[in-house]
């Protein structure tokens, strides 16, 4: 259920935060025993009877899911900051007024120019202090902190003029929802280096229910802006806040390379439209760690530009670590990856990630005249509560910027390694479907539990090929179940 989280109840937001991600396994294996136990009771409503030495093997299993949380991080893709920032100034020496009404756009730009000129030499922080701060979209600058204080809540302007029009991403061609432009996000940056937002879990709050009822209202002329988006940058930190109510996308860097996103919250109301939690486009060394995201779009989604525009800027996302992420969408997928991948997404870790109330667990999705590709992806540890299709691979999105894609240009997904899978409560069983023109390839699970599904349900598989190794209920015909040396190869850890 989705809440507005404010300033007093910031320390219990981070309390529910760490509380929900970090589940107890305890409490987890009580389910899978419960759910057992009620197969075995009402067999005769055609429930699917776990096998014998079921319950045993899930406590093995629950034992080496615990093990595997073993807190390893990703962050050293961003290089810490030393010595600390030359000059530290609050938004309120450049005229701020945290009122709640009071628009702050000029105090934000004015502050960022100021500091400016301090990135050549030592940097510059710019704390904002306790209080409602309204202001339109403003830009950051090299070697530059954003730091918000406990009680700091940074406010999205209401007035559309404030989120200005600014050119399409060449890898998309035009504006994601509209032609032509697109606005530009609340917190903006183009060819940055070393820059930090952070805080002692203040908040950022786009309010886009404004942009949300465009949206509905099919009054909206331009693609929405995002929360946060940073472009052509380099030695990202983002961390310990909270965001809410992004218009569009929440977290968007896109073009960037080593990117740490750990420790955060992002809600939307769940049916809020494509408010992403986090979606790394065309990046490189991307870690996203430890975060809770209530959304109405996919938690994290990996993407790396739309059709031939994507395939023409050739701008791949590669190395993406996703870990110790949960939350809830109810239309879409906990991870996703795609649909826009026609500049290549290869070599992403997805692990120890729980999913609940969702649409999909993992989803990578696709379409004839995408090109690029989809190779080397690992999910590892993922327990999911009453997903309607844990794993699903999906084809046929006929979603194109112009006339001008290629139906000759087929996508390319092989190599996806899935391995110690729970779903609790499934209400439908995976759905794997390649392209027939471009079948998907190389699918190779091991350790797979799909709870809670009828007897008469069966796997949805078409144009895929694999192994599989110790699954239930029994996979689909297409991946070659207990052929347990080949599964093994493709798994490297």
């Amino acid at each position: 259920m989705y809440a507005y989280f404010m300033e007093g109840e910031n320390s219990l937001l981070t309390a529910i935060k760490a509380s929900l991600t970090r589940p107890s396994w305890v409490i987890m294996f009580l389910l899978f025993t419960v759910i057992a136990l009620f197969g075995l009771q009402i067999s005769k409503d055609k429930i699917i009877i776990p096998p014998l030495g079921f319950i045993s093997g899930l406590q093995e299993r629950r034992a080496g899911l615990e093990g595997s949380h073993d807190k390893t991080t990703c962050s050293d893709f961003f290089t810490p900051l030393n010595p600390p920032r030359k000059v530290v100034r609050s938004i309120a020496d450049f005229g701020g007024v945290g009122d709640g009404k009071t628009s702050n756009t000029a105090a934000f730009r004015r502050a960022v120019e100021f500091m400016e000129a301090f990135r050549e030499s030592g940097g510059a922080q710019l704390n904002v202090s306790p209080g409602r701060w309204l202001t339109g979209s403003f830009n950051l600058t090299s070697n530059f902190t954003l730091f918000l204080q406990h009680g700091a809540v940074i406010l999205g302007s209401q007035e559309v003029d404030e989120w200005p029009i600014i050119k399409p991403l060449p890898s998309y061609g035009r504006g994601r929802e509209r032609l032509g432009g697109r606005h530009i996000s609340l917190i903006h940056g183009d060819g940055l280096s070393n820059v930090v937002i952070t805080g002692e879990n203040g908040t950022i709050d786009g309010q886009g229910k404004m942009w949300w009822d465009l949206w509905w209202n099919r009054t909206l002329k331009y693609t929405r802006g995002h929360l946060v988006e940073l472009v052509n940058s380099h030695n990202i930190l983002i961390s310990n806040l909270t965001f809410l109510n992004s218009p569009f996308w929440t977290v968007h860097p896109i073009y960037c390379s080593n990117v740490v996103i750990r420790d955060m919250t992002i809600l939307a109301p769940l049916n809020a439209p494509n408010t992403d939690g986090i979606d790394p486009d065309s990046s490189t060394n991307v870690c996203i760690e430890d975060c809770y995201i209530e959304s109405g779009d996919d938690l994290v989604a990996v993407k790396s530009g739309w059709d031939q525009y994507g395939m023409k800027t050739a701008r791949p996302s590669s190395n993406i670590i996703v870990q110790r992420v949960s939350g809830t969408t109810p239309t879409c997928s906990g991870v996703g990856i795609g649909s826009e991948m026609s500049g290549g997404v290869s070599n992403v870790v997805i692990k120890d990630v729980r999913v609940r109330d969702s649409a999909a667990g993992v989803r990578i999705k696709t379409d004839i005249g995408r090109g690029g590709y989809v190779v080397n992806v690992t999910i590892h540890n993922m327990t999911m509560e009453r997903v309607k299709v844990p794993l699903r691979f999906s084809r046929g999105a006929n979603d194109h910027p112009d006339e001008g894609w290629d139906p000759k240009a087929l996508p390319v997904v092989k190599g996806i390694s899935i391995s110690n899978i729970v779903s609790l409560e499934t209400r439908r069983a995976p759905v794997l479907e390649g392209i027939k023109e471009a079948p998907f390839e190389d699918i190779c699970m091991k350790n797979v539990s799909i709870l809670g599904l009828a007897s008469s349900v069966r796997w949805n598989c078409e144009f895929i090929s694999g192994s599989s190794d110790d699954i239930f209920p029994a996979p689909c015909s297409q991946l070659k179940r207990n052929d347990s040396t080949t599964a093994s190869s493709c798994f490297h850890s």
